[in-house]
């Protein structure tokens, strides 16, 4: 069953520690992206993995979240205004409303955007339709009594 939400909404990233950020439920854009910055590429236990930053508020250097992910891709992805990057993609659970479930994020410096947290179609599939006159259908509250382990 499919739900409807906003054109934005509040999420959350439970296994990156991110309790509350705003998104952009993005049809025009096909991949998930994620505002990050000091992106530390290595490897443990033979597994590429990232560190990096967040600012999950939105034109806000304050509060940061440090996280840690294993990179499962690096993909060449072309933004709105027609520039390609190549970026590091994580495997995380997005957690919008009462519905948990696994997406793909790239990661890049989203600072100057207006929302750091960008939900594209891919992770929409089979699971969101988009009301585009509405905002924050799935609830305005903290997000973290919702979020399933």
């Amino acid at each position: 069953m499919k739900i409807t939400l906003g054109w934005r909404e509040w999420a959350a990233l439970p296994d990156l520690g991110i309790v509350r950020i705003k998104a952009k439920i993005d049809t025009g854009a096909r991949t998930s992206a994620l505002h990050a910055f000091a992106l530390d590429s290595f490897s443990e236990n033979r597994e590429r993995m990232v560190r990096f930053g967040v600012h999950p508020l939105q034109r806000r250097l304050r509060p940061q979240v440090f996280c840690t992910a294993k990179v499962v891709d690096e993909r060449w992805v072309t933004d709105s205004g027609g520039h390609r990057e190549r970026r590091l993609v994580i495997t995380t659970r997005v957690c919008i409303g009462t519905m948990t479930w696994p997406i793909d994020l790239t990661l890049t410096d989203r600072d100057p955007m207006r929302f750091r947290l960008l939900i594209g179609r891919s992770a929409m599939r089979d699971r969101l339709l988009v009301d585009p006159d509405a905002s924050y259908m799935a609830g305005n509250r903290r997000m973290t009594a919702s979020i399933q382990k």
